[in-house]
């Protein structure tokens, strides 16, 4: 099978993992860079190029499109799409999970649990903000933010009317939530391939840091989820239409709420924490489902 990968940095652990992966299992494995295709946009002969050259045709793509390269990255995938190539995950989907307003809105919908969050554009009901939260502290976040970058915990009401006032004059969008005391720092990744997580493992943020994020100097160790997280990790990817992602959730006095559903998560931390081939697991997810789409696409299947 050939198969594309869309990254920038093909020296990443998750991105070297995974031609690794699929090399040893006899395909071949091209890592793309997204910001360097170019789109042959037409009715006759739709076709993507790089460097002056067509691309060929690959049965699989999967794409690893940072945040900040999310509009054009979604371009690129839709022309796959377009082209008949499988998506590990669908650019429709990514973009579900990439707007956080969106997404909060279709996992509340699908009643999954969320921690209480309040979006407004009008700074001056601050105070009413902060009030539909339960009042300070409260967890104050970036729209566009990714990484904990952007996220901001506000201890005091008057410490949060500063930051909402801020990013009001900035004009950024903000969601504002309640803080989950007792989760102590901690969140937990399940690592949801198809219809079912297949690791996990609990992240704490380091002393005196209230955002768990590996990037942010976290620590991650395994860690044995309850059913009804692992239901809440598998609804929550179902919701966005998402084949393959990370789901980070908090343990509440309520039971799990979803912070996040990233569509490309990193393999490294999971990896390294829980001993499991995660990588492996998605190349043969990415496999079996690319030749069902193909032998139906045949008609023999």
């Amino acid at each position: 099978m050939k198969i594309a990968m869309l990254a920038v940095n093909p020296n990443l652990y998750s991105h070297k993992r995974l031609k690794e992966v699929a090399e040893a299992h006899d395909h071949t494995l091209d890592i793309l860079n997204t910001k360097r295709l170019v789109l042959d946009v037409s009715v006759s002969n739709p076709a993507i190029h790089l460097d002056g050259q067509m691309l060929p045709k690959y049965d699989a793509v999967i794409p690893r499109i940072g945040a900040s390269l999310t509009q054009y990255g979604l371009a690129v995938l839709r022309q796959f799409e377009i082209i008949g190539t499988y998506s590990l995950n669908e650019s429709v989907a990514i973009g579900r999970s990439r707007d956080k307003l969106r997404s909060l809105q279709l996992l509340a919908r699908r009643g999954i649990g969320l921690p209480v969050t309040v979006f407004a554009h009008d700074a001056k009901q601050v105070e009413k903000i902060i009030e539909e939260v339960g009042g300070p502290p409260v967890v104050i976040k970036l729209l566009e933010g990714t990484q904990g970058v952007g996220v901001v915990l506000a201890e005091t009401e008057k410490s949060a009317k500063s930051v909402i006032e801020a990013f009001s004059g900035a004009k950024v969008s903000i969601l504002v939530q309640e803080f989950i005391k007792e989760a102590g720092g901690s969140d937990l990744r399940c690592f949801v391939v198809g219809d079912r997580v297949i690791a996990s493992m609990k992240r704490q943020g380091a002393e005196g840091e209230f955002r768990s994020n590996l990037h942010r100097g976290g620590s991650a160790s395994a860690v044995r989820i309850t059913s009804q997280e692992r239901a809440a990790a598998v609804g929550a990817a179902k919701a966005m239409g998402l084949n393959v992602c990370g789901v980070d959730m908090l343990r509440s006095n309520h039971g799990p709420v979803i912070m996040e559903i990233n569509s490309s998560p990193g393999l490294e931390g999971i990896e390294k924490a829980t001993g499991i081939d995660v990588a492996s697991k998605i190349i043969e997810f990415l496999t079996d489902n690319a030749t069902r789409k193909s032998n139906r696409t045949r008609g023999t299947g």
